[in-house]
């Protein structure tokens, strides 16, 4: 099943997309590493559940119930929740957030409204002026190609506490997504591997396997036997 995404564009430093989708009936999908971390309420059987998801280093097979809905929050790097750490959420080790209410769940010892597709900003900003979600200027700026004065353990520390990962681990997945870009575009094999710096079509094959669940040529949809 193609999951159909309305999204509104991040109006905030703290948010990179919000998005809403829905599913007509149930199955599985192939979940693909990500960088970015996220809070989901899923909706089914008149129940909600409220996830803190975090980034996946590999590709992976995911379920998903019929007549489900999902609003899903995602955070930009550098964006986190101090009493929760984003590495511990890592690979889909996510943290279910306990139901206060019917219409409340608890997060940090407080009672929170369940937000909505439509208000989601309110629960944002409320998140950033209790201090519950905070973001590392930092990380930020070696994401946009800085090079911030402080030592290399600082860096790498200062990754793990806000994104889980290390910067290395960032920039494998965000090419990996590149590679997945250029190649549904039309590029060749041959020039993706070249253009985004894999040693040759072998290393972008097992790159794009691992990390996306697909080899180049089941993304372009070429030399494969329907």
């Amino acid at each position: 099943m193609e999951f159909v995404f309305d999204t509104r564009s991040a109006n905030s430093s703290f948010v990179e997309m919000i998005w809403y989708t829905q599913s007509d009936r149930a199955g599985n999908f192939t979940s693909t590493a990500v960088s970015n971390w996220e809070i989901v309420i899923a909706t089914f059987n008149g129940k909600t559940k409220i996830s803190v998801r975090g980034p996946e280093t590999k590709a992976t097979q995911a379920d998903f119930p019929a007549q489900a809905e999902f609003f899903g929050i995602t955070f930009k790097l550098g964006t986190f929740m101090p009493h929760l750490p984003v590495k511990t959420l890592r690979d889909r080790q996510d943290a279910i957030l306990p139901e206060a209410s019917s219409n409340c769940f608890w997060l940090d010892g407080a009672a929170w409204e369940i937000p909505s597709f439509e208000n989601a900003y309110v629960f944002i900003n409320r998140l950033i002026c209790q201090g519950i979600l905070v973001r590392d200027p930092v990380v930020e700026a070696v994401i946009k190609g800085q090079t911030p004065q402080i030592s290399i353990r600082s860096l790498q520390y200062r990754f793990l506490q806000s994104t889980g990962l290390t910067h290395k681990t960032i920039q494998q997945i965000e090419r990996a997504h590149s590679a997945v870009s250029l190649l549904e575009q039309g590029t060749s094999i041959v020039d993706t591997a070249c253009e985004l710096g894999y040693f040759d079509q072998a290393h972008l094959t097992n790159s794009l396997k691992h990390l996306i669940g697909r080899t180049p040529t089941q993304i372009t949809g070429k030399n494969v036997i329907p």
